[in-house]
């Protein structure tokens, strides 16, 4: 392969973020190699829109084509690319020298379809000593459980992610209204990778892989650091998983998060027998939020979700 090209696409949607943008703008474009583009797509915030337009020089800022939430602006973004991969970074996260070089390098594999690198938290306000490294999904970084070395995976999140551009565009990117809109937030980037890994999806299926070496940080506000924020996050993965198990029927879509399940009684096992009761309150609190959100979205949740619109042209 000769052609590397990769643009990234930053989705924001916030002012009360625009610092932690022009953060994740400098940090995409500091990289090596240097992207084709980095795109900017402001999240129906006319307000944001003016300001990026104004001050992000030598970036694409556009406004988000398609229906509010993270899904519609991702692939609002890539319709303003042209390079062979997209690279996607959130807009409270910064990438470490080294982040897309990490990205692209597997795609040296013909049948690597998707790539995700590893996400450090940087908490606001430091880490609370009872949050379990197996939950750390919970603010968007990387957890215990994770591979340490590049290997394949089911699922890499969005927030550092790349795609094969002609894969992303052949499964017709993110499902538009399932994903992250504001707080709410369902694992439209398991979705993705659950439709674009899978034969006979318009493009062949392919493989994803996870590579550690390729960081970025993601900002933790003080409010995600509560134990409140750290239940109610949980339920809503639980209810998100099911939602997208419905969309994406088969074993594979809750194999892993089956296997997860199933390591945290012996983590909290042995957080009790380390003297890290706080943490084995946690694990077993998580587990149990989780549980009772995939129930509760298995009982009541609406049983047809919404057909999916267009993605990309």
């Amino acid at each position: 392969m000769t052609d590397m090209r990769a643009s990234v696409v930053v989705p924001c949607y916030s002012e009360k973020r625009w610092e932690q943008l022009k953060a994740a703008v400098a940090s995409a474009w500091a990289q090596e190699p240097r992207p084709e583009r980095v795109v900017v797509v402001v999240d129906h915030n006319p307000a944001l829109l003016e300001r990026a337009a104004r001050e992000l020089t030598g970036t694409t800022v556009v406004a988000n084509a398609s229906e509010r939430g993270a899904s519609g602006a991702r692939n609002t973004g890539v319709e303003h690319t042209t390079s062979p991969f997209i690279a996607l970074l959130d807009d409270d996260a910064t990438a470490r020298p080294g982040w897309l070089a990490g990205l692209l390098a597997p795609f040296a594999d013909p049948s690597v379809v998707g790539t995700g690198g590893a996400i450090a938290p940087a908490w606001e306000r430091g880490r609370p000593g009872w949050f379990p490294d197996e939950f750390l999904w919970v603010v968007g970084a990387t957890y215990t459980g994770m591979p340490t070395e590049l290997a394949p995976v089911r699922n890499v999140w969005s927030e550092s992610m790349a795609v094969r551009r002609e894969a992303f565009l052949a499964v017709g990117g993110f499902r538009v209204g399932f994903g992250k809109v504001g707080e709410r937030a369902r694992p439209e980037d398991t979705e993705l990778c659950l439709r674009m890994g899978r034969p006979g999806n318009g493009y062949g299926g392919g493989r994803w892989m996870y590579n550690p070496a390729a960081v970025i940080d993601h900002f933790v506000p003080a409010g995600r650091s509560t134990f409140r924020f750290f239940v109610t996050r949980s339920a809503n993965e639980g209810r998100g998983k099911i939602e997208m198990a419905r969309l994406n029927p088969g074993q594979e879509s809750l194999g892993a998060e089956q296997s997860y399940a199933r390591e945290l009684p012996r983590a909290a096992v042995r957080a009790l027998l380390s003297g890290r009761v706080g943490r084995s309150f946690a694990l077993v609190a998580g587990a149990g939020a989780a549980g009772v959100g995939a129930g509760y979205e298995w009982a009541f949740g609406a049983r047809r979700p919404k057909a999916m619109e267009p993605a990309v042209a």
